[in-house]
């Protein structure tokens, strides 16, 4: 009986464990327009080092970001690269 007890709290850890892999990874790819550097940035899709220096400094000069829709406001950010873009984008103070 006690051999069964165990192997139901070890079976029941393991079923929680893997639930939790998904969100995990759910950032995994994701990049912070709050905090990330330039390098970071021209990773996202038709951003190249002057797009990604113009989000800095706005970023710099606005205090940031407050949703992720706000990188529109980016001067030469449109909505055909914020479509590109925007299931990799977040904006927290932390990852």
């Amino acid at each position: 009986m006690l051999h069964c007890k165990r192997w139901v709290v070890f079976c029941m850890a393991l079923a929680f464990i893997v639930a939790l892999i998904p969100a995990l990874h759910a950032q995994e790819g994701k990049i912070n327009i709050n905090e990330a550097t330039v390098e970071e940035l021209t990773q996202l899709r038709n951003i190249g080092p002057g797009y990604a220096q113009r989000i800095v400094q706005y970023r710099e000069e606005n205090g940031g970001f407050e949703k992720p829709e706000d990188l529109l406001k980016v001067k030469g950010i449109g909505p055909k690269t914020w479509e590109l873009n925007k299931d990799r984008i977040i904006v927290s103070t932390e990852q």
